[in-house]
């Protein structure tokens, strides 16, 4: 097996060029056709946060899945379970049209280059829920393979649920390679067929996605928001509040906020908010997040698209996950961690 560490992070060379200020056409349901994909024979590898639910709307959908999974995988009764048919990986490769690639990116390029690429065959479609192992190079399907990307802008579970409830989570789309000439129409189909059209579908590139992907988990989404979190509970612990009335604050109260910003933006958010707060938040919001702040976020993006960011995580991933293991064993035993396990644990009784 190569090893992760020495495969190179490049991105590779052809990737289109994006346009960032250009807005992106939005496809949705009607314009969008299950056909291309109806006669597909779809594998799912990784039945797991994203590979359970798309699974399941797919087989809801009316198309042909399998799961292929290793003797061993823990998710093998679940997918059994849930009435599908699990194969081993190779056998699954070689049935099918469409192999959907829903693993962990850390063990993507081992089991890509042990377990599929010697099966697959020359037309097949190789699919992602998120574009890093093309994009920085650890997995190079040959010139032969069509390769596209579905990343739903949710978490399995949102997927799930929204798709049986009749509606839908966003989607992108991207194609990398299309000897065939419709991996684009394939792309546009899965993406109907796990309930993205029914939201709004978005075309993008592996570049575009993975670098913005890896930016916002990094700089807001848990990075960013941890961070934030943690520090102003010890700001207010420091100062003599109690370590409840600081967790109901500064965490507790997150869900609230995010709830108004993800339904209403901010503009919506501040109109649900009380007046006091408003202020507060025009007036003092810039002076925390502020210059600074906004230049280290500069300097994470750097490290994200010039492949030091991609290095790193095979670095970490191939030293048995030292500075993950460290720092959330640390945070599990912060102050705020404890509060919330014990208020949280009376809230339930």
């Amino acid at each position: 097996m190569t090893s992760l560490v020495n495969q190179k992070t490049k991105p590779s060379p052809t990737e289109p060029a994006i346009e960032p200020q250009k807005h992106k056409p939005i496809l949705r349901d009607p314009e969008l056709s299950l056909e291309p994909l109806r006669s597909k024979r779809v594998l799912i590898l990784g039945y797991g946060n994203q590979g359970c639910p798309q699974a399941l709307n797919l087989k809801d959908s009316g198309m042909q899945v399998q799961i292929g999974a290793r003797e061993t995988s823990q998710n093998r009764s679940r997918a059994e379970r849930d009435g599908f048919h699990v194969v081993s990986i190779a056998e699954g490769v070689r049935w099918a049209d469409v192999v959907m690639m829903l693993l962990p990116d850390e063990v993507m390029a081992r089991v890509y280059e042990e377990e599929v690429a010697p099966h697959l065959k020359s037309g097949q479609y190789l699919g992602f829920g998120h574009g890093l192992v093309i994009h920085a190079g650890w997995v190079k399907p040959n010139t032969e393979i069509n390769v596209f990307m579905v990343a739903p802008k949710a978490q399995g579970k949102g997927v799930r649920n929204k798709y049986v409830m009749g509606s839908g989570v966003p989607g992108l789309y991207a194609v990398h390679q299309d000897p065939s000439g419709d991996t684009n129409a394939i792309a546009q189909a899965y993406a109907k067929a796990i309930g993205c059209g029914r939201a709004g579908v978005l075309p993008t590139t592996f570049k575009e996605e993975t670098e913005c992907d890896l930016f916002s988990e990094q700089a807001v989404l848990c990075g960013g928001l941890t961070s934030l979190i943690k520090n102003a509970f010890e700001v207010l612990v420091e100062a003599g509040f109690s370590q409840e009335a600081a967790y109901f604050e500064c965490m507790y109260e997150v869900k609230l906020i995010a709830d108004l910003l993800h339904e209403k933006g901010i503009s919506g958010m501040r109109d649900g908010i009380s007046s006091t707060a408003l202020f507060g938040d025009v007036s003092r919001g810039e002076r925390v997040i502020d210059g600074h702040v906004k230049e280290t976020m500069r300097q994470v993006l750097t490290e994200i698209t010039s492949g030091q960011f991609a290095e790193e995580m095979k670095q970490e991933f191939e030293t048995k996950k030292p500075q993950i293991l460290t720092q959330t064993e640390k945070d599990y035993h912060h102050p705020i961690e404890e509060t919330h396990r014990r208020l949280t644990a009376n809230f339930q009784k």
